[in-house]
């Protein structure tokens, strides 16, 4: 990468790229389905909420008249509902270009399962996207140039130790650990999955910083204290989502390299490479967690 500023409008063609984004009803991930749009791709938006995901799709027709946007019902704490997208995402048969692992819980105040009885922020931040990337790579693996965009988040560096134990979080549940678990598994899988592909397909890994998303209408008291005394520094979810949209787009990335602002104290501004703690670079602990992934879902990584 140069040292020059990287914005959205640096964005290359995306003409004849075919992009999925989940959580892509509102906030960052709606900002990074817009920006994909208005270069040209064919984007999908991956959300639980068919009303909301249309509406969404709509505001984008409306913003880029010409936009090729579509829509794709998809709970990723929901087994059946990530099968039913995928099912449905294949009958397209077409390859995947860009899959953007962007949906999420954050913090939830309270302990909560998912349908097949996980903890709710394990089943929707790593279980689901593990299934549904797993699921999707067979036609990733046919694009010409496929990317894997996995959302983190700085938290990570409180997701320790390594290699992660107690994935459901049955021991103990504290709501802000539980949520920097989830996203220092995000690393480790992506990360993991680069080095299964090597030069077969990109993965990397962005964060957004602070942004003002709806992450916040269901978390915890804790983390609306944290959020509050950082209010003036966060940014908007349109900048939040650069940094996804550079790992999408942009040339000459790291092979499982972390983006994300470059500003005051990385909560804000432009994208630049950024450094993971240590502990979501450990090639074992990896390699367990796939495992386990393969183990839960019962779906195996086809590589």
């Amino acid at each position: 990468m140069t040292e020059a500023t990287w914005t959205k409008n640096d964005i290359p063609s995306q003409e004849g790229k075919y992009v999925i984004v989940t959580g892509a009803s509102n906030g960052i991930g709606w900002h990074t389905a817009l920006e994909l749009a208005r270069a040209g791709a064919d984007v999908t938006i991956a959300a639980r909420n068919n009303l909301k995901a249309t509406d969404a799709a709509q505001k984008i027709s409306e913003e880029v008249p010409n936009a090729k946007v579509r829509v794709g019902i998809l709970d990723l704490s929901n087994p059946a509902s990530v099968h039913d997208f995928v099912d449905a995402r294949n009958n397209l048969s077409l390859p995947t270009d860009i899959l953007i692992n962007n949906a999420g819980v954050m913090a939830l105040p309270n302990r909560r399962e998912s349908v097949d009885g996980h903890e709710l922020q394990f089943a929707t931040n790593v279980l689901g996207p593990y299934r549904l990337t797993a699921l999707l790579l067979p036609t990733l693996l046919r694009s010409a140039g496929p990317r894997l965009v996995t959302v983190a988040s700085g938290t990570h560096a409180m997701g320790g130790p390594v290699p992660i134990r107690d994935l459901d979080s049955k021991a103990v549940y504290k709501p802000i650990k539980v949520y920097a678990k989830t996203k220092l598994a995000n690393i480790l899988v992506a990360r993991e999955i680069q080095r299964r592909t090597g030069s077969r397909l990109l993965s990397v890994i962005a964060h957004p910083g602070a942004a003002k998303t709806n992450l916040f209408a269901d978390t915890s008291k804790l983390m609306l204290l944290s959020v509050f005394a950082l209010y003036p520094f966060l940014q908007n979810a349109d900048m939040g989502a650069e940094p996804s949209l550079m790992a999408a787009t942009a040339s000459g990335l790291k092979p499982g390299g972390y983006y994300g602002p470059g500003g005051f104290m990385k909560l804000r501004g432009h994208p630049v490479e950024d450094k993971t703690s240590p502990i979501a670079d450990d090639i074992v602990a990896g390699q367990k967690l796939i495992a386990d992934l393969e183990r839960i879902s019962g779906i195996k990584m086809p590589l």
